[in-house]
């Protein structure tokens, strides 16, 4: 397989729901073992690196069963799906009995089938790893109780948990304090790592040794570097996304993982402050390059339930056209916005929005993927003029030589701004820029590139991918 570009591509899949979605429209049970070539082929065309298929694991009875009668989460169960049935509920994804491949999805071979059309098509194959906890009945509960966490001073298994919320129900803590869950942990990795490509690790944080200490005062020792050493020992290339959050992406950086989500970002943009936008943004790129950047996950609303649509088309401008892995999530481009929960095999039936997925459609053909990225500081319009402010604005140099100027309003109102442009050999010439993500092209000389800038006048939420071609 071909190496992978400086900045790829990542699409999320809910297996279960995505199964049951082709089952309906094929009017017959798909397993990932007769998932048809045109589905595939239709991802490999849309530019992708990776495929993410969450939830293959068989996840656990027990647990199941606390999820079917847990009235708060079966009330959010029937706003996602209102024609509900207790069949529809299969136990969280992350309440995990073993890392077997359910059967239901077509099990290890099917697997291993899908695997392997995908890396005919360029793709690679990412899977989960829950390393914080458990579900109820795993084996380990019976032949290995001491991997577990017992509430204090008593004997009784602890429920999952961070340290800012109470635990979830349907789980048990693993007790990292103990070396022998870390050696078996490493075991389950390492029999994971053989099925895929990749792992996104759910709460990677949780195992730092400070955080776990604080959640329940035991120190253990450091998990990761070791593991994913380990991993990478037998599969060279293996790569790890962390979810993370607090501000802790560098450290799992530092311990090995290859990228991070971008919390941080997706809160700014959901804020609305272009300011606090650009100083994210102005991070050195040895972190930068390895951050995920998402406007939607399983775990987040919906993009086009959370931001109104011209601020959803110039969010998605800033989170994609910037460095790092850029993670896209089932039903994005088509505009859903129902969050399914991840306790549900089956999702709610929903419109496709045309205007939403036009966008897409021409983002995914605009996007740099080998390209050097620099930020652009933008300069007052005119003097008391402060909606230069509302600006986020960067650079693209393509390895063919293609000059590429990307500029956001990030506001909900006009805003005037000047640009100088960071590339080399523009005194003296004559230049037209050609909006790849609209119609405009406009021909400005190369001198007033440099000084004062290139001008710019964008409406509320509105937004240019230039490209910059010599006359």
């Amino acid at each position: 397989m071909a190496s992978l570009p400086s900045y790829p591509s990542l699409f999320e899949i809910n297996t279960r729901v995505w199964l049951d979605r082709l089952s309906r429209e094929a009017g017959r049970p798909v397993t990932l073992a007769t998932v048809d070539d045109a589905t595939l082929d239709g991802l490999a065309r849309l530019g992708f690196d990776w495929v993410w298929l969450l939830g293959v694991w068989r996840t656990s009875a027990a647990s199941c069963a606390v999820s079917r009668t847990n009235l708060a989460w079966r009330s959010e169960f029937q706003a996602a799906v209102p024609d509900l049935t207790a069949e529809d509920i299969c136990g969280s994804y992350f309440a995990i009995a073993a890392y077997e491949v359910d059967e239901a999805l077509g099990g290890k071979t099917a697997l291993a089938d899908f695997r392997a059309r995908l890396a005919t098509r360029g793709l690679r194959l990412m899977l989960d790893f829950v390393p914080n906890h458990t579900g109820l009945d795993h084996p380990w509960v019976t032949t290995h109780p001491d991997f577990y966490v017992t509430e204090h001073g008593t004997h009784v298994l602890a429920h999952g948990r961070d340290p800012n919320f109470p635990g979830w129900p349907d789980t048990l803590q693993l007790n990292y304090a103990n070396p022998g869950l870390q050696a078996a942990q490493r075991t389950e990795l390492l029999s994971i790592a053989a099925q895929c490509d990749g792992l996104r690790c759910d709460m990677a944080m949780l195992l730092l040794p400070d955080v776990f200490h604080r959640t329940w005062g035991l120190t253990p020792g450091p998990f990761w570097p070791t593991a994913i050493a380990a991993v990478r020992q037998k599969h060279p290339g293996f790569t790890f996304l962390a979810e993370a959050y607090w501000d802790l992406e560098w450290e799992l950086q530092q311990q090995g993982f290859d990228y991070c989500y971008d919390k941080r970002l997706y809160d700014r943009l959901r804020s609305g402050d272009a300011g606090a936008v650009r100083a994210h943004l102005a991070a050195g790129l040895d972190y930068q390059d390895r951050l995920a950047r998402f406007l939607e996950n399983h775990d987040e609303p919906r993009a086009a339930a959370s931001f109104p649509w011209p601020q959803h088309q110039a969010a998605a401008i800033v989170t994609y056209f910037a460095p790092g892995l850029r993670f896209f999530h089932q039903g994005q481009f088509d505009g859903a916005r129902v969050r399914v929960p991840v306790h549900l095999r089956r999702g709610p039936v929903e419109p496709r929005d045309p205007d939403i997925a036009a966008f897409y459609d021409r983002l995914l053909t605009v996007l740099f993927r080998d390209s050097a990225w620099s930020l652009i500081a933008p300069q007052p319009a005119w003097p008391g003029n402060p909606s230069w402010q509302d600006f986020i604005s960067c650079a693209w140099r393509a390895p063919d030589g293609g000059r590429y100027v990307v500029v956001v309003n990030y506001s909900d109102h006009q805003a005037q701004c000047r640009l100088r442009l960071p590339f080399t050999g523009l005194v003296g010439g004559r230049f037209r820029l050609v909006d790849r993500m609209g119609s405009e092209v406009y021909d400005r000389d190369g001198d007033e590139l440099i000084d004062p800038g290139l001008y710019i006048d964008l409406g509320a939420w509105r937004y240019n991918v230039f490209k910059l071609e010599p006359i």
